[in-house]
């Protein structure tokens, strides 16, 4: 299947402040959950975002904050989004589809995924846009969630499906401003 630009947001796990330096290719990572958040927000894609137990972690990355639309961050105890009400994703309703990002790729991203991909939505996980503190954790991850349903894809496989076509102005202010 094809992510449908009409039925799917972009979530975005846990890039905290605290967080971040830990991450294998943190630097990386950010880049990457900026472009998609950009990217998102330019095509109007909900773009929603969650902060595990902030009062510990800290609140989102600045960098990361500064790109994302007022009010869409929500706190979260448990480990999952899912698991923690964040956003009403327990509930029927909403995108039937998600495209994932954030950390660490083998504890929140992974256990949000699991409880996504249980509830019926179609979880599509960007791999340079999720990591872990070792990159051996982010590999498990990836693995586990392909096994369960999840697609793996990269950001330009996101940023193309969404589009669909190349004959529109959208398309070409998006190749240019991003895809090149």
């Amino acid at each position: 299947m094809l992510i449908d630009a009409r039925n799917s947001a972009l979530l975005v796990v846990d890039v905290q402040g605290r967080l971040v330096p830990a991450i294998a290719g943190w630097q990386a990572l950010l880049d990457q959950v900026i472009w998609l958040i950009r990217v998102a927000r330019r095509m109007e894609i909900p773009v929603l975002a969650c902060e595990q137990y902030p009062q510990g972690l800290g609140p989102t990355h600045p960098a990361v904050a500064a790109e994302l639309p007022t009010g869409c961050i929500a706190g979260k105890l448990h480990f999952s989004a899912v698991a923690g009400a964040c956003h009403g994703f327990e509930q029927a309703g909403g995108p039937g589809q998600l495209v994932v990002c954030g950390m660490e790729s083998h504890v929140c991203v992974m256990q949000t995924v699991m409880d996504l991909l249980a509830g019926g939505r179609q979880v599509f996980v960007v791999e340079e846009a999720v990591g872990s503190r070792r990159d051996s954790d982010k590999a498990l991850a990836l693995a586990r969630m392909r096994e369960a349903g999840a697609s793996i894809v990269s950001r330009e496989m996101v940023a193309f499906e969404w589009l669909r076509k190349a004959d529109s102005n959208l398309f070409r202010e998006i190749s240019r401003n991003f895809l090149r």
